[in-house]
């Protein structure tokens, strides 16, 4: 009875702090995964792009102030990567197809960037965009050759890139959206092209109006 009694207590307390590790490592339960709390904190957060130089597709180097005043809808890649960032440049290529052609170079620019600097020359992003339709303008693909500057841009926007000694990384993939005060203003699932599209093109649409 007495033994009993104490299973009890002992399954209702590992069940207590299953509830409480549960609701810590989910947010308060607002999220299931760890990305899912990730995204959320970054959405609370909303950190600001970090000032790094860019090389793009065409060896033109730049800081990421050049897009100040304009939108910079963005994915994090790697040209080598054989899974998850040919779907993601995909998808990417069709949320550019379906956003009004009338606000790129003005009000928005697409943004690939590598974080495998060392392989992903001008030379291999130009022919890496190249296979998406990218015209290396409106949507351009660049790599930040500086490491240090590389790991601030990651670090901030929470992007994890894990080498597994062989060539290869494991990361996380998103769409990435920061507004024309160079802030973190949305993560988006890469996988829901219409809606994302949907989302950018209302932004830029009340942004014009008003």
């Amino acid at each position: 009875m007495i033994k009993n009694r104490n299973s009890r207590i002992a399954a209702t307390i590992v069940l207590v702090f299953g509830i409480i590790l549960f609701y810590v490592g989910t947010d308060g339960f607002k999220a299931y995964t760890a990305e899912t709390a990730r995204v959320n904190d970054l959405l609370q957060e909303k950190p600001m792009f970090p000032e790094v130089t860019l090389e793009d597709s065409n060896g033109h180097t730049y800081p990421f102030s050049e897009f100040k005043d304009k939108y910079v809808f963005i994915t994090f890649l790697y040209t080598s990567c054989a899974t998850v960032c040919p779907k993601l440049e995909l998808n990417m290529s069709q949320v550019y197809d379906l956003i009004p052609k009338e606000y790129f170079g003005k009000d928005i620019v697409f943004l690939s960037i590598s974080f495998d600097p060392e392989r992903d020359t001008p030379e291999t992003l130009n022919r890496y965009k190249d296979a998406f339709h990218s015209d290396g303008v409106t949507w351009r693909m660049a790599r930040i050759p500086n490491q240090k500057e590389l790991n601030s841009l990651l670090d901030e926007f929470g992007v994890i890139v894990i080498p597994d000694g062989q060539g290869n990384f494991t990361h996380n993939s998103a769409f990435y959206l920061v507004n024309p005060n160079g802030q973190l203003i949305d993560v988006m699932d890469y996988t829901k092209v219409n809606e994302a599209a949907d989302k950018v093109t209302r932004i830029l649409k009340n942004e014009t109006e008003e």
